[in-house]
């Protein structure tokens, strides 16, 4: 681990490459979590319910709407990055059981040691596969399932897929959720094929994205929720419309039609999802 002369920016080699911790120059106690310059997770030490992302922040509205305000969760986080939902869950839902799983053992041992969440038994970090650690879960003993998995800034093959999503499926309640963060950009071609594939073992879901990625204008993050039962698409509708950044959320009839003729992808075709346009991280 090392500092670069003259900045306060932490920067260390990982099994996934450059991990830097940037210190956010507006909130005192909050950083930005980057790998290889992409921007991965931003945490505020001080107030973990200040979420910086937008597509974190639409994460937990759905998290806020999918039980009583406050009732406690069973959550596999699949991706840690600097344990940002997390985190939120742990203020927002006090008695909360959460795992989060991180391939990369180098990072978590970095946000460790810069960036120490409070301990708590509740909370355990795994270094693992994520599609490994779905796999060894049991069955129906999970609430929410969130994944936000990236490799090089793209979600690994194995983890698009319909036997993925099936054995999401099968670790979760029948009240349970299925929350992804999907990234993508014109044609919308990888956003389209996931939510066909969740759909086929998930059937309620919504897409909740910026207008202008819907629209298939621009890269940007789509948020995916799913699951067995109604989801409170009203609710989030109005959490999304009332953002910072606002949102539109997609669901019922117009997914089908977001949809359009995709089909759910097997693990023998299926890929990594879409590389972000060059430079888009730039700063």
């Amino acid at each position: 681990m090392g500092r670069k002369r003259g900045t306060e920016r932490t920067v260390a080699q990982v099994d996934s490459g450059t991990a830097e911790l940037v210190p956010d120059p507006d909130r005192a106690g909050a950083y930005t979590l980057l790998l290889d310059g992409a921007p991965q997770s931003h945490v505020d030490l001080t107030d973990p319910t200040h979420l910086e992302f937008e597509y974190v922040r639409r994460m937990a509205a759905a998290i806020d709407l999918i039980a009583p305000a406050g009732a406690p969760l069973r959550v596999l986080h699949l991706g840690g990055g600097a344990l940002t939902l997390p985190r939120y869950v742990a203020v927002t839902r006090p008695g909360s059981t959460q795992r989060a799983v991180e391939v990369d053992g180098a990072l978590v041992e970095l946000v460790r040691q810069a960036l120490p969440w409070p301990a708590d038994a509740r909370l355990r970090v795994r270094v693992a596969d994520a599609r490994q650690a779905v796999e060894s879960t049991r069955d129906a003993s999970v609430d929410l399932v969130v994944a936000d998995v990236f490799a090089g800034a793209r979600t690994p093959a194995h983890l698009t897929s319909v036997e993925f999503a099936a054995q999401v499926a099968r670790v979760l309640t029948p009240g349970g959720h299925y929350l992804l963060n999907v990234a993508d950009g014109p044609p919308l071609r990888h956003a389209r094929a996931q939510v066909a594939t969740v759909r086929s073992v998930l059937p309620r879901a919504a897409l909740v994205a910026d207008a202008a990625v819907l629209r298939g204008r621009r890269y940007g993050n789509l948020v995916l929720l799913a699951g067995r039962t109604d989801l409170p698409v009203a609710a989030l509708t109005r959490r999304a419309a009332g953002d910072w950044f606002p949102g539109r959320v997609v669901a019922d009839d117009e997914l089908d039609r977001f949809v359009g003729g995709a089909t759910p992808v097997p693990d023998e075709t299926a890929t990594a999802s879409a590389p972000p346009p060059e430079g888009i991280f730039r700063r």
